[in-house]
């Protein structure tokens, strides 16, 4: 019982085909893939969607395909609603197929923001963004931690009730 209530969910990027992945930016014909790393806060943990404290902030923008390659794309970080710029990168080529960028949010301060992605080809520019917040919604593992106390609890319980139950059957007086 133990073993199937203290198991943990598995998360993977880029599995099944229909899996939808949030933290893919399609821009033209291809992906890129966006994610954050607060080394300093919580190691080697990556986020798209939710940052979920204020720090130095490592951006990666890793390119899917190797078409992008060829291609200047330009990067930048908006703080919304009031669009105000937090990080840029000038549009240019990468030969590696990855972007990286450093912010410090603590400059900025919590709130959402947006990763605009934009793909400049013959005087023509595609944009395309994704949405993130940082600083606002509470650390996953804390929340993590806190539902395994609470199953570890309940299960306590259970086998407290269990013990108790058992031990009285054995107390009854027999019938002669």
């Amino acid at each position: 019982m133990l073993a199937f209530v203290l198991q943990q969910p598995a998360f993977a990027h880029r599995g099944d085909l229909d899996d939808v992945d949030l933290c893919r930016i399609k821009i033209g014909n291809e992906w890129i893939h966006f994610a954050a790393y607060t080394p300093t806060i919580s190691e080697n943990k990556s986020y798209c969607k939710s940052i979920p404290k204020l720090g130095m902030t490592n951006l990666v923008f890793d390119y899917e395909g190797k078409q992008l390659r060829h291609v200047s794309i330009e990067f930048e970080v908006t703080k919304e609603p009031e669009g105000t710029r937090v990080y840029y990168r000038p549009p240019s080529t990468t030969k590696t197929g990855t972007v990286e960028g450093s912010v410090d949010f603590n400059q900025f301060g919590p709130g959402d923001y947006q990763a605009h992605v934009t793909l400049v080809e013959n005087d023509q520019k595609v944009d395309t963004h994704i949405p993130f917040s940082v600083g606002i919604e509470g650390d996953e593992s804390y929340d993590t931690l806190k539902k395994n106390l609470f199953t570890i609890g309940i299960s306590v319980v259970i086998l407290y009730l269990c013990y108790r139950y058992a031990r009285g059957k054995g107390d009854e007086p027999k019938n002669a």
